[in-house]
């Protein structure tokens, strides 16, 4: 006899799923931490390495035409923001493939597993351009890698997300796995820039600014694959994970998901965090050398004091959450940032060692990454169980597909934006385009606090 077509609100599971144990958690947060660091190199060092900064020798070769095209944009920003829109293009399609799949090892497993070696590899190769100076091939040899990255990093990231919100099954729980999530993030974040000391500790060892930065890449990403390959190798997703079978069309969920008001607010004020923090991302090399006069290798510390700092205000932010709710706590966060980006645009002017300015930054960037680092995915979370209880839908991949697409936008046009502004001045005789990225942070941070302000949160 045929076996009867599962219906959509089936579950795909044998038996009811259990609520994961925190081993389990702990092993899907490993794969947070694999793919923060695996799109460290291309989201944060893509401008560094083809647009360096300028202190005094060139730190690497000219791989691309430096100065502006098509009026103030530059290649480099063309190229980034074009992989990005691309990504957030291809982010609802994996979204609705995943909703829609179902596989012996897992819907969400099976797209990490082939994902996750082009993810990392792809990473690497934008840093070995294959001519030694400006020229045609190196342009269309980024193209092309950026797009196969961006590409796989949807294949991988993408299911991965929509797990948290079928692996917490209550509030509480996706709290908590924000949690996890948040510090590996943050550990990958911070290993991403160990790529800065570590091109000083390859250069100590004879090789030259470009080989010492290439094999500092190429480490890291060796090490972003093991830990993506964890959950996709280990997780018992289909013991753990809450999933019903779904064939909505990619049409039909997007109307589904664009059509939550309250989830749209939250989309507005997402973006332009985003926004906001890939600019602090791709300028801690400017901010630090340009701004402060600092070493390069002091980027790291920087990332490092603010991590680690964060790390200490994750137990207090979770407190905070529970007794302010998460509107409030994320409200509080984007203030402290724009204080923060206020506080670079004249740091010049400050007199007091530089070195206590970057530790001081540090550490009051601590409250804000710990609040952005963990409460987003809860929200989004907690939108999905919306869903769920008022139109028996689930589509926790479209959710985060969504999502994941508005950051990319808001990444794209970062990425687009910062090196044009970066044509006003890179230098420490010229700094106004370093602090002109500072003042247009601000501006994010003011209009995602307004955005955020109409968000309703889960009763």
């Amino acid at each position: 006899m045929a076996k009867r077509k599962p219906q959509p609100d089936e579950p795909l599971q044998a038996i009811a799923p259990v609520r994961p144990p925190l081993r389990v958690l702990i092993l899907y947060a490993m794969g947070q931490l694999g793919w923060s660091l695996a799109s460290f190199a291309v989201g944060n060092l893509l401008i560094y390495f083809y647009m360096p900064p300028e202190q005094g020798q060139a730190v690497f070769p000219a791989f691309l035409f430096q100065g502006p095209v098509v009026g103030v944009l530059t290649l480099i920003g063309i190229l980034s923001a074009g992989g990005r829109i691309f990504d957030a293009v291809v982010d609802p399609l994996v979204a609705n493939w995943s909703d829609n799949a179902n596989a012996r090892v897992g819907k969400r497993r099976r797209f990490m597993l082939l994902g996750a070696v082009p993810f990392a590899l792809f990473s690497t190769l934008a840093f070995y351009p294959p001519e030694s100076a400006e020229g045609g091939a190196n342009f269309a040899w980024l193209a092309l890698v950026l797009l196969l990255y961006y590409f796989f990093f949807a294949f991988y990231v993408i299911p991965y997300n929509a797990l948290l919100a079928e692996l917490g099954h209550t509030p509480a729980d996706r709290l908590r796995i924000s949690t996890l999530i948040s510090i590996t993030w943050a550990l990958g974040f911070v290993a991403g820039n160990s790529a800065y000391a570590l091109q000083g500790v390859f250069e100590n060892m004879g090789y030259t600014p470009l080989q010492a930065f290439q094999r500092a890449v190429t480490l890291l990403n060796i090490v972003a694959l093991i830990f993506m390959l964890l959950p996709a190798l280990f997780l018992n997703e289909k013991r753990y994970a809450r999933q019903s079978k779904s064939d909505h069309s990619i049409g039909f969920a997007l109307m589904a998901v664009l059509g939550n008001r309250n989830f749209r607010w939250f989309l507005a004020s997402f973006l332009l965090y985003w926004l906001a923090l890939t600019f602090i991302q791709l300028g801690v090399g400017f901010y630090t050398t340009i701004l402060l006069g600092l070493d390069k290798s002091m980027a790291f510390t920087f990332s490092l004091v603010s991590f680690a700092a964060s790390f200490l205000l994750y137990f207090p932010v979770n407190l905070l959450t529970q007794k302010l709710g998460k509107r409030k706590v994320m409200l509080t966060a984007y203030l402290l940032f724009a204080i923060i980006f206020a506080i670079l645009t004249v740091v010049k002017s400050i007199p007091a060692p530089k070195e206590w300015i970057l530790y001081g930054l540090g550490i009051a960037a601590a409250f804000p990454l710990a609040t952005f680092g963990i409460l987003p995915n809860a929200v989004i979370g907690d939108e999905v169980e919306r869903e769920e209880r008022e139109n028996r839908r689930q589509m926790a991949g479209m959710f985060f597909g969504v999502s994941a697409f508005t950051m990319k936008v808001g990444v794209s046009a970062a990425n687009l934006i910062f090196p044009s502004l970066l044509l006003f001045g890179k230098s420490i005789d010229r700094p106004l385009g370093v602090q002109m990225t500072a003042v247009a942070a601000i501006v994010f941070c003011a209009a995602g606090w307004v955005a955020f302000r109409n968000y309703r949160e889960l009763a």
